[in-house]
C-alpha cells in the first residue's frame, strides 16, 4: 500500500483537503489528530508534559492548555525540541500501528510538518496543499482570532513554500472554489490509483 503524505503550511487547507480525499473512501491518518490523542488527560505523555513544563500548563479540567503551550515553545526552542523528542516517535508509533491495518492501494497520512522533520522519508510520495502567504495569513488570523504580526510570525517560524513545493509529487492549489479544490483531488485520487509501484519514492 502507498503511503501519501499530505503536507502545506498553516492556514493551506490541509484538512479541507483531507476531508475531500476522505470523501472518496481514502483513509486517513492524521498525525495532528493522533498528537491530540496522546495528550488527553491520563495519557503518559500529558504527564511528562506536565512534569517537564509544570501544572500551569493544565486547563482546570486537568486537560493540556495547548493554547499556553503553543505560545511558549514558540518563543522558547529548546522546549519545542523536547516536546518534539517526546511526541515524534510515540506519533509514528502510532501511524505505523494504524497503517497495518488498513488494506487499499494507498492512504493519506496528513503532516504539517513533514518538510521541517524527516517524515518525508517515511512516505512513498507527498502532496503539498498549497496557498499565497497573503492568503494563510488572512486565514489564520480569522480562524484563531490573533493579530496580523502573530500570523506572520507564525508563518514566517514554517518551512519557506519554496521549500515545500520543492520536495512535491503532487500540488494542489487551495485559492480558489471548492469545486476546483475537488476536481484537483479527484485527479491526484485518480493518479494514486494507477501508480505503479516502482514509480513511487525511493
Amino acid at each position: 500500500m502507498l503511503k501519501i503524505g499530505l503536507t502545506g503550511g498553516i492556514g493551506s487547507g490541509k484538512s479541507l483537503v483531507a476531508k475531500a480525499f476522505a470523501d472518496l473512501q481514502v483513509p486517513i491518518v492524521d498525525t495532528d489528530v493522533i498528537a491530540f490523542e496522546l495528550v488527553q488527560p491520563h495519557m503518559p505523555a500529558l504527564t511528562a508534559i506536565t512534569d517537564h513544563f509544570g501544572p500551569q500548563f493544565l486547563l482546570p479540567s486537568g486537560a493540556l492548555n495547548r493554547s499556553l503551550l503553543r505560545q511558549h515553545i514558540f518563543t522558547h526552542p529548546a522546549d519545542k525540541k523536547w516536546l518534539e523528542n517526546l511526541l515524534h516517535p510515540l506519533i509514528w508509533q502510532e501511524v505505523s500501528q494504524r497503517v497495518a491495518q488498513l488494506n487499499t492501494i494507498y492512504c493519506i497520512i496528513v503532516i504539517p510538518l513533514l518538510v521541517e522533520t524527516d517524515a518525508y522519508q517515511r512516505v512513498d510520495s507527498i502532496v503539498v496543499v498549497d496557498a499565497p502567504e497573503s492568503l494563510q495569513i488572512e486565514r489564520i488570523m480569522k480562524r484563531d482570532n490573533i493579530t496580523l504580526a502573530m500570523a506572520q510570525a507564525i508563518v514566517q517560524a514554517q518551512a519557506s513554500r519554496e521549500k515545500r513545493l520543492a520536495h512535491t509529487d503532487n500540488i494542489i492549489y487551495n485559492d480558489g472554489s471548492l469545486d476546483q479544490l475537488s476536481q484537483q483531488v479527484q485527479t491526484i485520487h485518480q493518479y494514486y490509483l494507477h501508480l505503479p509501484e516502482q514509480k513511487t519514492r525511493d
